[in-house]
Formats: structure tokens, C-alpha cells, sequence
């Protein structure tokens, strides 16, 4: 006699989360609310960055990993934005080097002491300038050193050489909308993006050319967002005209359909959420 199998098999089953205990966490924090779509934090094997609230321009935290706990509001920070900071990132090839880009237009590369901050930090060690409108998006590249690419509301991609505060590439003419986020394939060679006019593109920055692009990824109005996944394919997040929750898969050859699934769950902020987790798994 042969019994059929009800529970679907999987890793994961047993696997549950349990939240750390308030000594374990960061509290206090005057997270920003600059209406931006971002994550507003950063992490690397030594540092935890966030975008924070300021007066005067922008600016944000970076604690050592073991300051956990109440976070005094004299704490210092990394001020040197005269608008908004919108985006930040950790450098993959120095743990000490951060950047971000912010609303007045530039983007910043910063050097952190090795135990932190103890005085404010006002000077960047490079300034990059190149773009008319706010930079929203920063994003290193995964294997070349130095190679820092920037997005901005001017629908420009631009990729710097951080060593010379050179432009490498720029460009201008691949994104008509609004571009909600950028993404690396493992090794730096490609990069995919997520648009306003709900296309998701696959672009060789070398070339300056589409490698595929495939329009309506999701048909809804809100955000979407698109990663490279450690095997080459693309991940998207987004949502049906009936504002459905909406995960999808895609042949990055030619960004084909591969699985799709959605949910009729309320709108919220779990696929960009899921959408980021995603990206950082091994």
C-alpha cells in the first residue's frame, strides 16, 4: 500500500525565525523620511550604515556591528550632503569605504575610520559629479575596483572610475522613465534595471547596448524591482493591474517568462523587502 505524500518536501520547512532581544538591537535611530524608495541601510562584516534624519543637508549612521543598543542622538555622522542622502552603499573590496549619493545631485566616497566614527565626517575622499538631477540609486561593482555606477532622476546611468573621479561609461538614451533599480550580474559584466515605463532591461554598460529588454514585466503602476541571481537569471518583484502581489522569473537570454506567482495580499513593502534578502543570499 503506497501513501500519498500531503506535505510538500522542503529545507526550509523546519526553518523559523525568532526575533533577538532588545540588547541585541539598535534603537533610537531618526531613520530618514525623504519620500524615496530605498532601503536607507547598508551593511558589511564591520559597519551598519543608515540614512538618517538632518537638518541642513544630509547624513547617516555608521556604527561598528557590536554598538548595539540605545544609540545616543549626539552620536556623530557622515554629514557632507548639502541635500538628502538617498542612497548608500558599501564598497565589496574595502570594508572602510562607503558611498552614496544624495539629492543635490553628487555622489560621495567616503572613508571611515577602522573603529568607527568618533567626530563628525565633512570630507569625502572623492566627489563625483556628472549627473542634473538627484542620485538615487549607488551600487559598486562586484569584481573591478574602484567601479562605483550611479542612477539618478535624470534617467542617466553613469559608472566612475573612483580612483581618477572619471566617467567610464555614460548612459543616456537607455531609459526613457524613471529608473526604480539597478542591479549587477555576479560577475560585473551585465547589469539589469527596473523602469518607470515597466520595463526590465539587461544592458552591457561596456557596449552601451540592450542585451534584451521585455516591456510589461508587471502591468501595475507601483514600483518593481529586478536582481541577477546568483545563476544568471533574473528575479522580479512588482504588481498586476489589480495591485496583485507579483513574483517572477526570467531566461536572462531573453528575458522569457520562467515561474510567476502572486498573491492578492494589500500592497506593502514585503517585495522590495523579499526583493533585497534575495539578493544578499549566497
Amino acid at each position: 500500500m503506497s501513501f500519498r505524500k500531503v506535505v510538500r518536501q522542503s529545507k526550509f520547512r523546519h526553518v523559523f525565525g525568532q526575533p533577538v532581544k532588545n540588547d541585541q538591537c539598535y534603537e533610537d535611530i531618526r531613520v530618514s523620511r525623504v519620500t524615496w524608495d530605498s532601503t536607507f541601510c547598508a551593511v558589511n562584516p564591520k559597519f551598519l550604515a543608515v540614512i538618517v534624519e538632518a537638518s541642513g543637508g544630509g547624513a547617516f549612521l555608521v556604527l561598528p556591528l557590536s554598538k548595539t543598543g540605545r544609540i545616543d542622538k549626539a552620536y556623530p555622522t557622515v554629514c557632507g550632503h548639502t541635500g538628502p542622502v538617498l542612497d548608500i552603499d558599501w564598497c565589496p573590496h574595502n570594508d572602510e569605504v562607503i558611498a552614496s549619493g544624495s539629492e543635490d545631485c553628487t555622489v560621495m566616497v567616503w572613508q571611515i575610520p577602522e573603529n568607527g566614527l568618533t567626530s563628525p565626517l565633512t570630507e569625502p575622499v572623492v566627489v563625483l559629479e556628472g549627473h542634473t538631477k538627484r542620485v538615487g540609486i549607488i551600487t559598486w561593482h562586484p569584481t573591478a575596483r574602484n567601479v562605483l555606477l550611479s542612477a539618478g532622476c535624470d534617467n542617466v546611468v553613469l559608472i566612475w572610475n573612483v580612483g581618477t573621479a572619471e566617467e567610464l561609461y555614460r548612459l543616456d538614451s537607455l531609459h526613457p522613465d524613471l529608473i526604480y533599480n539597478v542591479s549587477w550580474n555576479h560577475n560585473g559584466s551585465l547589469f539589469c534595471s527596473a523602469c518607470k515605463d515597466k520595463s526590465v532591461r539587461i544592458i552591457d554598460p561596456r557596449r552601451g547596448t540592450l542585451v534584451a529588454e521585455r516591456e510589461k514585466a508587471h502591468e501595475g503602476a507601483r514600483p518593481m524591482r529586478a536582481i541577477f541571481l546568483a545563476d544568471g537569471k533574473v528575479f522580479t518583484t512588482g504588481f498586476s493591474r489589480m495591485s496583485e502581489r507579483q513574483l517572477a522569473l526570467w531566461d536572462p537570454g531573453s528575458l522569457l517568462l520562467q515561474k510567476a506567482s502572486s498573491s492578492s495580499k494589500p500592497p506593502g513593502p514585503s517585495p522590495l523587502c523579499f526583493c533585497i534578502v534575495t539578493s544578499r543570499a549566497p
